[in-house]
């Protein structure tokens, strides 16, 4: 399985060290690839997204208004997908959000709170907490 993060916009300072940090961790545990898109207008975002979705992938956005997760339901999540087989991505929507046409294809829509966190920051978030998932799974304590 691997998990394929589609994001919308580069990563830039301060945020580039953290991605960094985390995709660094994160590729012990996992097969994981990303894949940054320019931003433009959310239809056009939204047409090249898509393109960038394998057809047979689980597709997750980050969406404010989707299914609040806890480090350990997010592992749980992984696990069930693990055992399916199939390729996880992850949309993280730029400054504009998500295209509907990004939210239609979604198989889930994940939310890291209710609060409205910047697309770079939101990023280092879900990359943390895949891996904290990953350590949860591996019954290793994470706490730094």
């Amino acid at each position: 399985m691997r998990l394929i993060i589609v994001c919308v916009g580069k990563i830039r300072a301060p945020f580039q060290d953290d991605v960094a940090h985390y995709e660094r961790l994160l590729g012990r545990h996992a097969r994981l690839e990303t894949v940054e898109l320019p931003e433009s207008d959310p239809e056009r975002e939204g047409m090249a997204v898509l393109k960038r979705i394998p057809a047979d992938a689980y597709v997750c956005v980050l969406d404010r208004e989707g299914r609040t997760a806890t480090s350990e339901s997010l592992a749980g999540f992984l696990d069930e997908r693990r055992a399916g087989g199939r390729d996880v991505s992850f949309v993280i929507g730029g400054p504009f959000g998500l295209s509907e046409t990004v939210r239609e294809r979604a198989d889930q829509r994940i939310s890291l709170g209710k609060i409205t966190l910047p697309h770079q920051l939101a990023r280092v978030v879900l990359l943390e907490q895949l891996f904290r998932a990953h350590k949860i799974l591996l019954g290793q304590a994470y706490h730094y």
